[in-house]
């Protein structure tokens, strides 16, 4: 019976010689390496792959950080460890502490928007409402804070873990830069690489206070909700436009070319018509106008000068098919454009 303990006991009592991590798929920040009933081997091997860290911790408090490489474990590469457990220097036993990795390898194409439109004072439209969306990257820089900030002793630590964390900290801080910055939103627009560069900085120090360190940070794109780029839209439009007469000629004289291209059937013939009817009342407008002007700059001369810029009548004069120029009723060719009549 005696033998039959002692022999439970041994067979309770397991020793690791090697400990080693081999992330098994991608997003994972924090890993708890099993150690249930297993206590470290003095002089057992630790190995660190590249892009990854590895911590020792006790009762929950972290002592030990080891970057990439291999190690042989003894109290002699674990002080901290040793002061914590008041082991003596000399101590070779085989001892008992969890060991976490920590994945320092770059998280890319991390998302980032806005849920909500961010109002803000532009100096050009007054209060506008913005809508915004990027990308980021970052990576794990300092396992202990990051262990004491944020993943603590959970047995996995993932990236969509932290995500709505870090993205509600990046929509904090843009509302910040947005409201306080001089750039109408226009500016902003066109210079987003610039805005990019200026929300890192902003940013960066919120990743270091989790252990983190925040890589790269683009704006992608910046725009207005819906109703109010249709109103942007509209104004630009407007300014396109310029000189509004000109612009109502071009358009009659569009749809006059639009109806002369479908003449089949009662619609084309109305179209027809009714363009014919604006591009006539468009020119005579302007006719009108250019005959006030002139009336009202002096007398009207008579005799053969009389003859030479009398206005031409209604009844003499037809319109020009191509360009729409008045033209002698019995003309053959355009003075104008020179197309036949």
């Amino acid at each position: 019976m005696e033998m039959h303990v002692t022999l439970g006991q041994f067979l309770g009592k397991q020793f690791i010689r090697v400990i080693e991590w081999n992330e098994p798929e991608d997003g994972i920040l924090a890993y708890r390496f099993p150690m249930r009933d297993l206590e470290i081997e003095n002089g057992g091997k630790l190995t660190v792959s590249e892009s990854q860290m590895a911590a020792f911790v006790n009762e929950g408090k972290i002592a030990d950080v080891f970057t990439p490489g291999l190690y042989t474990l003894n109290t002699r590469n674990l002080p901290l460890l040793t002061d914590l457990m008041n082991w003596d220097k000399a101590f070779e036993s085989p001892f008992k502490s969890e060991i976490y990795f920590f994945s320092t390898r770059l998280e890319m194409d991390q998302k980032w928007g806005t849920a909500t439109p961010i109002t803000i004072r532009d100096k050009e439209f007054g209060a506008v409402r913005l809508r915004c969306y990027g990308i980021y990257s970052y990576r794990t820089a300092d396992p202990k804070v990051f262990f004491n900030q944020v993943s603590g002793t959970r047995e996995v630590y993932r990236v969509e873990d932290l995500e709505g964390q870090l993205r509600d900290t990046i929509v904090g801080r843009m509302s910040e830069i947005f409201a306080t910055s001089d750039l109408s939103f226009l500016d902003m627009t066109a210079k987003q690489g610039a805005l990019g560069d200026k929300v890192i900085e902003q940013i960066k120090p919120s990743f270091t206070a989790l252990g983190l360190a925040l890589n790269t940070f683009v704006v992608q794109n910046i725009s207005l909700p819906d109703e109010l780029q249709k109103i942007l839209d509209q104004r630009i439009g407007m300014n396109m436009v310029g000189d509004l007469g000109k612009f109502t000629q071009f358009e009659a004289a569009e749809s006059l070319d639009i109806a002369a291209a479908n003449q089949g059937g009662a619609a084309g013939m109305g179209m027809g018509l009714g363009a014919g009817a604006a591009v006539a009342q468009t020119l005579s407008n302007s006719l009108r106008s250019t005959f006030s002007t002139a009336a009202a700059a002096g007398p009207v001369a008579t005799g053969p000068v009389a003859a030479a810029v009398a206005p031409v009548t209604s009844a003499d004069t037809k319109f020009c098919i191509e360009c729409g120029q008045p033209i002698p009723q019995r003309a053959k060719f355009c003075a104008e454009c020179g197309k036949p009549q």
